[in-house]
């Protein structure tokens, strides 16, 4: 069945780097596109970045342009976000995302395949 694993969430100072990322089983990685998306204490998931399936067009949510980068590896079946520039407000848990859409989605509506999650906590 298809498994996305998150991973290289945990706690870092305001300013600090993290970088997350996807592994991907039981689905041929490169037919997808890829999300992150997050959710903070009380709030609703919302979209944060995503990758088209050949990782040559991106997109991001306004607050994190310029901070995050999402990448991919589809010899390794692996997306990724590279976070930099950490604020508290991005404390959240991140889940990564699978749409067999061939353009880019910023809803979770279209997304198929959903990830555990990993938390991202940054602290002051």
């Amino acid at each position: 069945q298809v498994q996305l694993v998150e991973s290289g969430g945990g706690l870092v100072q305001a300013g600090g780097s993290l970088r997350l990322s996807c592994a991907a089983s039981g689905l041929t990685f490169s037919n997808y596109g890829m999300g992150w998306f997050r959710q903070a204490p009380g709030k609703e998931r919302e979209f944060v970045a995503t990758i088209n399936w050949s990782g040559g067009a991106s997109d991001y949510t306004d607050s994190v342009k310029g901070r995050f980068t999402i990448s991919r590896d589809n010899a390794k079946n692996t997306v990724y976000l590279q976070m930099n520039s950490l604020k508290t407000e991005d404390t959240a848990v991140f889940y990564c995302a699978a749409t067999f859409s061939t353009i880019l989605r910023r809803t979770r509506i279209g997304y198929k395949y959903w990830g555990q999650g990993t938390q991202v906590t940054v602290s002051s």
